[in-house]
């Protein structure tokens, strides 16, 4: 396991050299889930600085349906190629895909599995298919502050996968919760 982690960390580094070698503008600060699908023209995708990408990200920048009828003379000559350019400090969420021509505003948030066709302004949270904006940056940052728990800092940080595991979280099947919420001792009854 420990030479495949090796080889996978190698083999990221050499395809992200060869990616900005290839025109790709993706600062070093960038945090990346794996490596993002950035189509077949890299440098038509600008990245700011302090982006996240989910896994499964992908940049399409040309819209390759023009082959169907491309052959005809009338339209020979048609392309469709657009830029790309996520703007500083955004999250993509995990399989997202972005279309070209598209702009992703500065801190702004992009739910996973949402396909942006448009451009999403600064500072929202977008989702769905077409990507839409749902509500601010504010309100997204309350609503999530407004469903965190009360919880022990130093205990998450310790033992996160044990913290979690025990924790009330959205989702979880009934026994996990009835054993999260149940007085000390008495979750092993039974």
């Amino acid at each position: 396991m420990f030479l495949f982690d090796a080889l996978m960390k190698v083999y990221v580094r050499l395809r992200l050299r060869w990616l900005r070698q290839a025109g790709l503008a993706l600062p070093a600060d960038c945090k990346l889930g794996g490596i993002p699908d950035f189509g077949s023209e890299p440098y038509l995708v600008h990245i700011g600085r302090h982006v996240a990408m989910g896994s499964g990200v992908s940049f399409i920048t040309h819209d390759g349906g023009t082959h169907v009828f491309r052959h005809l003379d009338r339209y020979r000559k048609v392309i469709k190629y657009g830029h790309i350019t996520i703007h500083d400090n955004c999250v993509i969420g995990q399989r997202a895909i972005i279309l070209p021509g598209v702009s992703i505003g500065p801190n702004s948030v992009v739910a996973a599995g949402s396909v942006v066709s448009r451009s999403i302004p600064p500072d929202v949270l977008a989702a769905g298919n077409p990507a839409r904006p749902v509500m601010s940056i504010h309100q997204y940052a309350e609503w999530c502050l407004a469903a965190t728990p009360d919880y022990d800092v130093e205990e998450y940080h310790r033992d996160k996968r044990a913290f979690l595991l025990k924790c009330a979280l959205r989702g979880a099947p009934p026994d996990t919760m009835a054993a999260a919420q149940a007085p000390p001792g008495e979750a092993d009854r039974p």
